[in-house]
């Protein structure tokens, strides 16, 4: 795997790279404090001439050994690939992940492999380009389109199932659903909402009460699990009834215009609708400025982790069938770390999704349950229980195995 082979080459640079200063400071004298800063210059300059050129060697191997474009042109964005990965690792990943009380130990290994995968999709992107250079992985994270099977001809969509966790929002929970039922019945689309109570102390409960008396399209379950919101959307996939489910928010900031666009992309044979707030005609308002930092990051962190281009994974407002959410269980986050467990298990294990702008307003009521300091290090451990999985599982839990027989099914059935 090429990315072993980076590592393994990285290895070799960081061990010349101590050998070096070893040497410089012990045996040829390099003992003021200016003489050991320079000696560091050169021992991190030499390491990373050195694993410029193993990489050049055994990791990217195609493209000519021309002089000018190697010494010109290659090693000096190599300098800058590698300087911006220590730069992003020093000056942000790291005082966030502190801010976020990550343990000290697995803030740094995370920053060493952060820094060493934005290093290597940096060099592969603007170092060693595609063009010249076959190996290059530029191809693959621009991959041209897959059919994938007509799941609206084998698996049609009759019905929708919107699933709401709530906790405390007397102030906007009747609000929330009044504009749902007005939006999907203007659409003539069969639907069921259903709200999670998650032990709410405020009058949401009695509110709930009056809705399912007043609309027989809503209803209310308690959360007979722990509090907490991934325990409360679990217990909504466990207890919706139709062919698709949304995940919305309590406080109206997803917009339920969004919600038909989204069932219209399943209808047409998608498993999965995706929304973005931050691609072309999606919109946020009134988005606090250092959520809306720590959210770009977090979403880059994982674009380089799992090669994509969808930049708004970590959104909680998303559609799915049925049977993805069969297919993503069992699930194991407590609270809003699943909103990135669900969609990051549907894309490893191949379910096929749109991706749409969406838009995004700030609650007008009530407070925000997440807590960022709380939250960092859960995140962590899905986004790295799934990277394991997606590179360890040797595809068990994927369903690309299933799409020829899915297709050849449709092709007899016509």
């Amino acid at each position: 795997m090429k990315f072993i082979k980076f590592l393994i080459g990285g290895g070799v640079a960081a061990t010349i790279n101590i050998f070096l200063i070893h040497f410089m400071i012990e045996h040829q004298g390099f003992n003021t404090p200016f003489l050991k800063n320079l000696a560091n210059v050169i021992a991190l300059e030499a390491s990373l001439v050195a694993s410029f050129f193993l990489y050049r060697v055994f990791v990217w191997t195609g493209g000519t050994w021309n002089s000018r474009e190697v010494f010109f042109k290659q090693l000096p964005l190599y300098h800058v690939s590698a300087g911006a990965a220590v730069f992003l690792r020093i000056f942000i990943l790291f005082p966030l992940l502190d801010w976020l009380s990550v343990n000290y130990l697995i803030n740094t290994l995370v920053g060493i492999s952060f820094s060493a995968i934005i290093n290597f999709f940096l060099t592969d992107r603007y170092v060693f380009t595609s063009s010249n250079f076959p190996e290059s992985l530029s191809p693959s994270l621009h991959p041209s389109k897959v059919i994938y099977p007509d799941h609206s001809k084998l698996n049609p969509i009759r019905n929708l199932s919107i699933v709401i966790p709530a906790y405390n929002e007397e102030g906007s929970i009747s609000a929330t659903i009044q504009d749902i039922e007005n939006c999907l019945s203007q659409e003539c689309i069969d639907y069921e909402i259903l709200v999670v109570n998650d032990n709410s102390k405020d009058r949401t409960e009695v509110i709930l009460k009056d809705l399912t008396q007043k609309s027989n399209r809503v209803r209310y379950i308690n959360n007979y699990y722990p509090n907490g919101f991934g325990f409360a959307v679990r217990c909504g996939l466990e207890n919706f009834h139709n062919d698709a489910v949304v995940i919305v928010m309590a406080d109206g900031s997803d917009d339920p215009r969004d919600i038909i666009n989204y069932y219209r992309k399943i209808a047409n044979g998608y498993d999965c609708a995706f929304g973005s707030r931050f691609i072309k005609g999606g919109k946020v308002i009134d988005y606090p400025v250092y959520k809306l930092i720590i959210n770009r990051l977090a979403n880059l962190f994982i674009q380089v982790m799992f090669g994509l281009k969808y930049n708004d994974v970590t959104n909680a407002f998303k559609m799915y069938r049925k049977s993805v959410i069969e297919g993503v269980s069992p699930l194991l986050s407590h609270h809003f770390n699943l909103t990135v467990e669900i969609p990051l298990k549907a894309i490893v294990r191949g379910y096929s999704y749109s991706v749409l702008p969406i838009t995004w307003r700030n609650r007008k009521t009530g407070t925000s349950k997440l807590k960022l300091r709380e939250m960092g290090s859960r995140y962590l451990f899905i986004v790295l229980y799934i990277w394991l999985e997606k590179h360890l599982s040797r595809g068990d839990y994927h369903v690309k195995s299933n799409f020829h027989s899915s297709k050849s099914k449709v092709i007899n059935n016509e």
